[in-house]
């Protein structure tokens, strides 16, 4: 599978928006725009790692907006935006990505389907654009009047991510470091990398002015919308005095195997919300292979889910889990284990639902070789 690191490029004074915050840490619905722009990158299954490119003078206000986000520590930019792109991928050189995606930190409204397509087509080329055909009539103007009439044909407005190979663009920035070319895509054309164009979207803008930020809020403003997604897991019984379920442990005869705490009903449950904002699964966000994650409390996992859909605009609306096995009894544990779920996830406990059943004798669970769990998450975003 390619390594894919989002680079969000930040660094930029906004000094055509105006004000003494820049733009990207301007509030959009409750948040700083920059977080909307990361969070988009952080919860997308094709993105390995993101890494921000930011002023020096703005790390106070760029901790703020990447809260509760899992992102690699930012780097500090340059004195243009050019600069800046050299530094952040100057910065990837340890990690080794097998591709790039290049975003303006003040893009909030990116989204998967515009990064598969610009993934898409690295399959076939160095690099690719998403961008919108011009279909408005084109004039040159001087002096307040119209010169001359511009053909459209063939035009298009190019938007943010730009992906790239990675050692490509790499060597590309390098051999034009000190000019101040308009794109990343202009980049590798200098260094005649051939650069596919795939469909943007309208709603992908740039904020630059006032103007841009009321029509985002506009955009945010509509009534939203309910996702529901379901989560599953299987963990087999070994050795042990008690299960993880539910953040509780339940002491019994056996402990359930897994690279974490095999608390099988949380990824289940940590599944099913990454799956409603259709953000991948439990593997992609904390790899078994990671010795980070050896033992570790599963409730940080379903902790991360929660942050992505906060990153995003949403809120958990509600939870309903099922537990499959013939012991240990949930019974008698079901209050603290819905207390626990409801804490994590900041909900009423009369939003969270768990549920228990056996399988009466039938299949692993039957023959108590393990635990299995199935889950469904219902969010609500704000578009």
């Amino acid at each position: 599978m390619a390594k894919v690191v989002a680079l969000v490029v930040a660094a930029g004074r906004g000094r055509r928006f105006g004000g003494d915050v820049p733009k990207q840490y301007l509030d959009l619905a409750g948040r700083p725009l920059l977080r909307h722009t990361l969070a988009a990158f952080a919860a997308n299954p094709q993105v390995n790692a993101v890494r921000a490119v930011i002023h020096p003078d703005d790390r106070p206000l760029y901790d703020a907006a990447a809260t509760g986000l899992s992102l690699l520590e930012p780097v500090a930019g340059g004195e243009t935006r050019q600069d800046s792109v050299l530094r952040g991928l100057e910065s990837l050189v340890a990690l080794a990505p097998d591709a790039v995606l290049i975003q303006d930190g003040a893009r909030p409204f990116t989204d998967a389907g515009i990064i598969a397509r610009v993934m898409r087509a690295l399959d076939d080329h160095p690099g690719a654009v998403p961008a919108v055909a011009v279909a408005d009539t084109l004039k040159r103007g001087s002096g307040g009047l119209v010169c001359a009439t511009v053909a459209r044909a063939g035009l298009w407005r190019a938007q943010t991510p730009q992906g790239f190979r990675f050692p490509a663009i790499l060597d590309a920035h390098r051999a034009v470091a000190g000019d101040e070319l308009t794109d990343d895509a202009a980049v590798a054309e200098q260094a005649g990398l051939a650069v596919a164009l795939v469909d943007g979207c309208e709603d992908n803008v740039k904020i630059t002015a006032a103007a841009d930020l009321d029509r985002a809020l506009r955009l945010f403003a509509g009534p939203g919308e309910t996702r529901s997604a379901s989560g599953i897991d299987v963990h087999r019984f070994a050795p042990g005095t008690g299960v993880w379920l539910c953040g509780c442990l339940v002491p019994h005869d056996s402990a359930l195997e897994g690279h974490s705490d095999a608390d099988v009903a949380l990824h289940a449950l940590t599944d099913a919300v990454l799956g409603a904002i259709a953000a991948g699964d439990i593997g992609h966000h904390f790899p078994p292979s990671d010795p980070r994650w050896k033992g570790v409390a599963s409730s940080r996992f379903l902790t991360h889910a929660a942050g992505l859909v906060a990153a995003l605009g949403g809120r958990i609306v509600n939870v309903d889990l099922t537990i499959v096995c013939e012991r240990p009894k949930v019974g008698p544990h079901r209050a603290a284990m819905q207390a626990q779920v409801a804490e994590i996830l900041g909900l009423r406990q009369d939003r969270v639902s768990i549920k228990a059943t056996t399988t009466e004798g039938l299949g692993f669970t039957g023959r108590r070789e393990g635990i299995a769990a199935q889950a469904t998450a219902t969010v609500w975003l704000p578009r």
